[in-house]
C-alpha cells in the first residue's frame, strides 16, 4: 500500500464542506485517499455484496446498509431505536475486522444513502470517529494516479487476447489443412509458431496486467478480513438522531391537528410506487405512507450530476424550503429500513446545522406491519 501512496499526487482541494454549516460529518476524497492503507482507518462500503465485488476501495469491508437494520419478520426492532441489539451489533462489527479505536470512513458508489446508513449505524453505538466520503468510490477512482497506466495495460492485453484467439483459430484450421494435404509441413510449422508466440504474449501481458492492478485504489473481488473483538460501551450509546415508533406517532398526531403550524415534520424518502402503496417491500404487510408525511424522495438530496453524495448547501436549503421543512423543525425521516434513504435526508439536514432531526430506525418495515397504526395511500 505504501507503493500505492508513494505515487499519489494530491492537489490542493477546493473543499465542498466549506459551504455547509456542519463540516464535521464529511471527508473529502482528497483527504480520504491519503488514509487508504492506514491500519487505524477502515473504509466501510454500505453497498450490497454484489456491488462490492464489482468494485471497492482497496482494503475496505462491506456492511450493506439495508442489512444493518435487524428486525424480526413482523418488523419489530427488539432494541428500538437501535438498529440491532448490542450483542448482535458487537458480533457483526467485529466480524468485519473493525476495532474500537479505528476511524470509520463510510462510503458507497457515490449517491450517499448507503454511506449515511453506515454512518448513523456506527454513531448510534457511540463510535463517533466516523465520516462520510462525499463522492464515494467514484471519487477515489477518479483520483487514482495509476488508473491510466492500468487502463493502457488492460487495453494492450485485450488486443493480445484477441490476437491469440485469431491465431488459435488459424492454427486449428491449419491442422485440418495439413491432414488434407492442402498445406505443407513448413507452412504449418510457421502458423504453429505464430500461435505459440501469440499465446506467450497473452500470458506475459496477463501477468503485467495483474501487477498493474496491485497499484489500483479501487479493485474487484471478495472481502479479505479477519474477525476481531469489538465492544460497545452502553454508556456511550447515542440515540440522539434515532427515533422510535412512538415518537413518530406523536408527531403524526400533532401534524394532523396543526398542519404546517406543527413543530414536527415527517418525511417519507421513498419512491412514489412505495409511497402510494402500489409496491410492497420485503415482509411488510401493508403498502402506503404515514399520514401527514412530506413526500421528499432522497434523489432530490443526492447530486447525481456531479457524482457527489450531497448537493451544495444552497440547493439543499432550496429543496427543504419547497417542502416547508426548516432546520428549526423536529424532523423524522423514514424509508424502508432507516439505514439508507432516510438517513440521507437526516444527514443533509445535519449538514445544514439542524439539531432536532432523527432517522425513524424502524421505518416502514415497522410502521407498515403494525395494524394499530394508520396508513395513507
Amino acid at each position: 500500500m505504501k507503493k500505492i501512496l508513494s505515487f499519489l499526487f494530491i492537489v490542493t482541494s477546493l473543499s465542498f464542506a466549506n459551504s455547509y454549516e456542519n463540516n464535521d460529518i464529511l471527508i473529502s476524497p482528497e483527504e480520504a485517499v491519503k488514509l487508504i492503507g492506514n491500519p487505524n482507518v477502515m473504509f466501510v462500503s454500505g453497498d450490497s455484496e454484489d456491488v462490492y465485488k464489482l468494485g471497492h476501495i482497496r482494503g475496505s469491508v462491506e456492511m450493506y446498509a439495508h442489512h444493518l437494520h435487524h428486525a424480526d419478520n413482523q418488523g419489530r426492532l427488539h432494541c428500538e431505536p437501535l438498529f440491532r441489539c448490542v450483542d448482535d451489533a458487537e458480533e457483526y462489527i467485529g466480524s468485519k475486522g473493525i476495532t474500537n479505536d479505528m476511524m470509520i470512513i463510510a462510503y458507497d458508489d457515490f449517491k450517499g444513502p448507503n454511506a449515511t446508513g453506515v454512518y448513523h449505524f456506527f454513531y448510534s453505538y457511540g463510535h463517533k470517529n466516523v465520516k462520510i466520503l462525499n463522492g464515494g468510490r467514484y471519487a477515489i477512482d477518479q483520483l487514482d494516479p495509476n488508473k491510466d497506466a492500468y487502463n493502457k495495460v488492460r487495453k494492450t492485453y485485450k488486443k493480445a487476447k484477441k490476437a491469440e484467439r485469431k491465431a488459435k483459430k488459424k492454427y486449428r484450421q491449419a491442422k485440418k489443412d495439413l491432414k488434407a494435404g492442402e498445406i505443407s509441413e513448413e507452412e504449418f510449422s510457421e502458423i504453429k509458431a505464430q500461435y505459440n508466440e501469440a499465446k506467450a504474449e497473452k500470458k506475459r501481458l496477463k501477468k503485467v496486467e495483474a501487477e498493474a492492478e496491485e497499484f489500483l485504489l479501487v479493485v474487484k473481488g471478495e472481502e479479505d478480513v479477519e474477525a476481531v473483538e469489538y465492544q460497545i460501551d452502553t454508556a456511550k450509546i447515542d440515540t440522539t438522531y434515532l427515533a422510535t415508533k412512538a415518537e413518530v406517532k406523536h408527531a403524526m398526531d400533532d401534524i394532523l391537528k396543526n398542519g404546517d403550524d406543527s413543530e414536527f415534520r415527517i418525511v417519507d424518502t421513498r419512491g412514489m410506487i412505495e409511497i402510494i402503496g402500489e409496491r410492497k417491500m420485503d415482509n411488510v404487510a401493508r403498502g402506503g405512507h404515514v399520514p401527514g408525511a412530506k413526500l421528499l424522495e432522497w434523489k432530490h438530496i443526492s447530486d447525481g450530476d456531479n457524482k457527489k453524495s450531497f448537493r451544495p448547501a444552497e440547493d439543499l436549503k432550496a429543496t427543504f424550503d419547497r417542502f416547508n421543512i426548516s432546520t428549526e423543525n423536529t424532523v423524522y425521516a423514514y424509508c424502508q429500513v432507516g439505514t439508507g434513504r432516510s438517513s440521507e435526508i437526516i444527514t443533509a439536514l445535519q449538514l445544514l446545522g439542524a439539531k432536532n432531526v432523527k432517522v425513524f430506525s424502524g421505518s416502514w418495515d415497522s410502521w407498515g406491519n403494525d395494524m394499530n397504526l394508520p396508513i395513507k395511500r
